[in-house]
């Protein structure tokens, strides 16, 4: 009897042993491959809520995205790709675009005078593990979230006016 209550148990744990996580955490570098502090990332129901906790920033506004590649072997972060996209998404850039926003637009994060940046924002655009029709941020060669030099303006594609690629995270 005691081996099929433990056999029972096992069966039913399975699933939830094998369950993708609902966070996930990844350290941001910069472009000298210096640590500027992490990202946390938190699944919800309508989408990822998203934490920043870095220093070491230009004071001021920052664009943000998230990019099609986790990879952020290279100094300019160019490895990192393109923006996320939902497959078959043809939208302009920038939550303030006439023609639409798209899956890798972030709100812009502010540095403080000290270089740090504490802040969260949530993203109804994309979710973890691919849950909704949203793209997913992990699995397969996975995705890059990086920090762009200047603000994003939401309007202008492809990136918003934000200039260079100055930090990343490799999301896997």
């Amino acid at each position: 009897m005691r081996g099929l209550l433990i056999a029972a148990s096992l069966i039913l744990a399975g699933p939830m042993a094998l369950a993708a996580p609902a966070e996930y955490s990844s350290v941001i570098k910069g472009a000298d491959g210096a640590e500027l502090g992490t990202v946390d990332l938190k699944e919800g129901p309508l989408g990822v809520l998203v934490h920043f906790d870095l220093h070491g920033l230009k004071p001021g506004w920052h664009g943000v995205h998230f990019h099609a590649k986790g990879d952020c072997s290279d100094p300019k972060f160019l490895n990192s790709g393109a923006h996320v996209e939902a497959e078959g998404e043809k939208l302009a850039h920038g939550f303030l675009n006439p023609q639409g926003t798209h899956a890798a637009d972030l709100p812009n994060v502010f540095a403080a005078a000290d270089g740090t940046v504490h802040a969260d924002t949530f993203s109804t655009f994309v979710s973890l593990h691919g849950e909704k029709q949203r793209p997913a941020l992990l699995g397969g060669a996975g995705t890059a979230l990086v920090v762009h030099e200047n603000p994003d303006d939401y309007t202008n594609p492809p990136i918003g006016g934000a200039g260079a690629r100055i930090a990343c995270a490799v999301l896997k």
